[in-house]
C-alpha cells in the first residue's frame, strides 16, 4: 500500500478550512472543499463537459452587462469549511490576477455542468448549500442524449432555499441575473454542425 503524502494529511484535528486551499500547490487542480473534506476531480473529464463550459462562459460573459464578470472554474468560500469549485459563475467582483476564491455576496449565478463523479455533490449538496449561502441564481446542466438541459433555480430568500424556476430545453430566455438568451441546441459543435 502506498503512503499518503503528507500535504493529503489534515493540519488539525478537526479537518480542513476554506483558507488551506491556497497552501496546498500539490492539490490536484478542481480541488473543492466539502464539509471539511478535501474533494478531488479524480476521473478525466468528458468531452462535453469541458466544451459545454466553454461555450456557456463565452455566450454569458458576451451577454453580461458592465460590472459583471463570467468565471470558469473558481471556487466560492461560502463558509470557513466549504469552499467549492463552480463550472461557471457570474460574479460582481472586479477582476484580480491574484484571486483564488470569491465569496457568496459577489456571486450572482452559480453553473454546474453535472458529470458523473459529480451528479450527487452538483443535484443535492452544492444545490443546499449554494442556497443557504444565499447565491440568488443556480443552474444545474444535464446532458439528456448529449443535448444540454438547464434545470434553474432562483432563491427564496426568507427560507434560504432553492425553487426552480424553469426546465430549459433548446433555449433559455432568463431575465435575472442579467438578461440571457441561448440557443442550448447550438452550444456544441456537433449540433452546430446539424443546422
Amino acid at each position: 500500500m502506498t503512503a499518503v503524502p503528507e500535504w493529503m494529511r489534515p493540519p488539525r484535528p478537526e479537518g480542513w478550512f476554506a483558507d488551506d486551499l491556497d497552501h496546498l500547490p500539490e492539490a490536484p487542480r478542481h480541488t473543492e472543499l466539502i464539509d471539511g473534506a478535501l474533494v478531488f476531480m479524480m476521473s478525466p473529464q468528458r468531452n462535453w463537459h469541458g466544451r459545454l463550459v466553454t461555450a456557456l462562459t463565452l455566450a454569458l460573459a458576451e451577454q453580461a452587462p458592465p460590472g459583471i464578470e463570467v468565471e470558469r472554474e473558481m471556487t466560492i468560500r461560502l463558509d470557513s469549511r466549504n469552499r467549492p469549485e463552480a463550472d461557471l459563475l457570474a460574479t460582481t467582483a472586479p477582476y484580480e490576477p491574484d484571486r483564488t476564491f470569491f465569496t457568496p455576496d459577489q456571486v450572482l449565478l452559480v453553473v454546474e455542468v453535472v458529470s458523473p463523479e459529480s451528479a450527487h455533490r452538483d443535484r443535492t449538496v452544492k444545490l443546499r448549500k449554494y442556497a443557504e449561502a444565499g447565491i440568488p441564481n443556480y443552474w444545474r446542466v444535464e446532458d439528456e442524449e448529449g443535448e444540454p438541459v438547464v434545470h434553474a433555480y432562483g432563491l427564496d430568500g426568507p427560507t434560504r432555499l432553492y425553487a426552480p424556476t424553469g426546465i430549459h430545453r433548446n433555449e433559455l430566455h432568463a431575465a435575472k441575473p442579467f438578461t440571457i438568451e441561448l440557443e442550448l441546441d447550438r452550444l456544441l459543435p456537433a449540433r452546430r454542425d446539424r443546422g
